[in-house]
């Protein structure tokens, strides 16, 4: 009996198969229907992603309207499925803002301001501190005010947050609320996950966004469809 050359692995191409003595007489009605599974070992010994895996933007959520270019992950879905319901149950609570922007002293006139102008572009209402905390007033007070205020949080995660976090300031603050509530989303700009996880675990544990996969206008513009209640 004729034996295949390519007993373990198997013939890669169709040429391969055609010249084997075993697999001759089968490869030309076999090979036409064969497709490698979705994930799989490369000749280099790397992983292939699965086109449906989580770092493939090919995915659509509910809240998303069918003309709108965005696109997501599978995890970024995941993440913002609990956030988006909240959003819904507190829809019909009147004047609040959709997003709490909770961020360093040191990025309000950097990341922050860049992040809360796209936002607002996106027609996100946002409550920030350098337009919404006034002259003589209260920082913590209104701070306390703007949380209860707003429908979601977002933390801006950069290098100057976890300097501030680690001396335990006024965003510890903003973020001990924020985690309590359950309705917060980390962007990650300029740091990585595993230095939040150094720093705060708590929020480390939270799946958010990062610019270092995708622009902030990206960002942005995910969460102003999350946001959208038309």
């Amino acid at each position: 009996m004729a034996r295949c050359t390519a007993p373990v692995n198997g013939h890669r191409t169709a040429s391969g198969a055609a010249s084997c003595p075993a697999c001759s007489s089968r490869s030309s009605r076999s090979w036409s229907s064969y497709s490698p599974p979705s994930s799989y070992s490369s000749p280099r010994g790397g992983q292939s992603r699965s086109s449906g895996g989580g770092t493939s933007r090919n995915v659509k959520p509910s809240w998303s309207q069918a003309s709108s270019p965005v696109m997501y992950t599978s995890a970024e879905v995941r993440t913002l499925n609990p956030v988006r319901e909240n959003v819904e149950k507190r829809a019909s609570i009147p004047d609040l803002r959709d997003v709490f922007l909770c961020h360093a002293w040191d990025d309000r006139k950097g990341a922050a301001k860049v992040l809360h102008d796209l936002l607002e572009s996106c027609g996100v209402s946002v409550w920030f501190s350098e337009k919404d905390v006034l002259l003589g007033t209260s920082l913590l007070r209104e701070i306390d005010k703007g949380l209860a205020k707003s429908r979601v949080g977002i933390v801006l995660v950069t290098p100057s947050l976890l300097k501030r976090l680690q001396g335990e300031g006024i965003a510890d603050k903003e973020l001990s609320t924020l985690l309590a509530r359950d309705l917060l989303v980390p962007i990650i700009h300029q740091t990585t996950h595993e230095d939040l996880r150094e720093v705060s675990p708590l929020l480390g544990s939270r799946s958010g966004m990062s610019t270092a996969e995708e622009p902030m206008e990206d960002i942005a513009a995910k969460l102003g469809e999350l946001l959208s209640l038309q």
